[in-house]
């Protein structure tokens, strides 16, 4: 057959139906009872987690406005019931409120910074099959996931060390986790090819220019991630507050809550009765959950888009 020819055949048409509508198409645009009963089933188990999830978080919201006998009495289920900011009033009336705020935001930055600055090098070295003694580095990093000297020696270690009761303690002993360090190991791994590496090294490149120039731009997902973890660590950490400061002014805000909530607890009790002390307190409950998490739910949508890339691409492949 001659390319003229074969330019004049037309191509063959989809084989049409009965009513003349091509039978591809038909096929598709047809939807039995069964596909739109699964489709409704598929859209109730969506709206019930979602309901789920998000109904704890509203409740909290609409009680903490709420008066706390209406709370008490079950009448607070979907919209706030006699609206009051007294929880909200007492709770901000307390210097001691913007102390923790301050505090646990500078350990909060301070500590994400030097974690991101120790991690990720540390993960890119272990990640270069030139870097031999690797392996057992990891090694030993592996086994201090597992285990550790306890409290006492710790107590112990940060007393000589001297970073007792000073904002250190919050920073240094955490300075890397390794579960962070295998994570972002496994994503320079896996997710930055090696050819970048040996055009870097033919541009004259050295490894400390190939990391900084090429490996960091490439890796915002992952550091995204990771910087996330560190931050909310940070901002939730309450045994360390607990444990190793002594001084109120270097107290963190969950530490500042909890006392806060404990004193108005106690100083209502023996001023009200235990009935109105204990409503007035699961107010104050309420507003200090907003008040410790409202950063972090504000600061969420704004990495949520790296959360699924970052932690797929830097999953540990079998």
């Amino acid at each position: 057959m001659s390319a003229s020819t074969t330019a004049n055949v037309a191509p063959l048409a989809p084989r049409a139906s009965g009513d003349g509508i091509p039978w591809n198409k038909k096929q598709r645009q047809t939807r039995t009872a069964g596909d739109w009963v699964v489709d409704i089933i598929i859209w109730v188990l969506v709206a019930a987690v979602v309901i789920a999830v998000l109904y704890p978080l509203w409740f909290i919201i609409i009680s903490s406005i709420s008066d706390p006998n209406a709370v008490a009495g079950g009448r607070v289920s979907w919209l706030p019931v006699d609206v009051t900011f007294a929880g909200f009033q007492r709770i901000f009336e307390e210097s001691s409120i913007w102390v923790g705020y301050r505090n646990t935001l500078i350990y909060s930055i301070v500590g994400t910074a030097v974690n991101m600055i120790v991690t990720i090098p540390v993960a890119f070295a272990l990640s270069r099959a030139e870097f031999k003694p690797r392996r057992v580095i990891l090694f030993l990093f592996t086994v201090t996931m597992f285990f550790s000297g306890g409290l006492i020696p710790s107590y112990m270690l940060y007393r000589d060390l001297g970073i007792l009761n000073t904002w250190w303690v919050f920073i240094l002993p955490g300075a890397v986790s390794v579960y962070n360090v295998i994570v972002a190991r496994s994503f320079f791994e896996t997710s930055i090819p090696e050819e970048l590496h040996d055009a870097a090294q033919i541009d004259g490149l050295s490894y400390f220019g190939y990391f900084f120039k090429i490996v960091i731009p490439l890796s915002s997902a992952i550091l995204a991630v990771i910087g996330l973890y560190y931050f909310v660590g940070h901002w939730n950490d309450f045994m360390t507050g607990l444990i190793y400061i002594i001084d109120q002014d270097k107290k963190p805000l969950q530490n500042v809550l909890q006392q806060l909530l404990l004193v108005n607890q106690t100083t209502s009790t023996a001023s009200v009765g235990v009935s109105d002390a204990q409503r007035a307190a699961d107010q104050m409950k309420f507003g200090i959950i907003i008040v410790s998490t409202l950063p972090l739910l504000v600061l969420y949508p704004f990495l949520q888009k790296y959360f699924n890339k970052g932690v797929m691409l830097g999953a540990v492949k079998g």
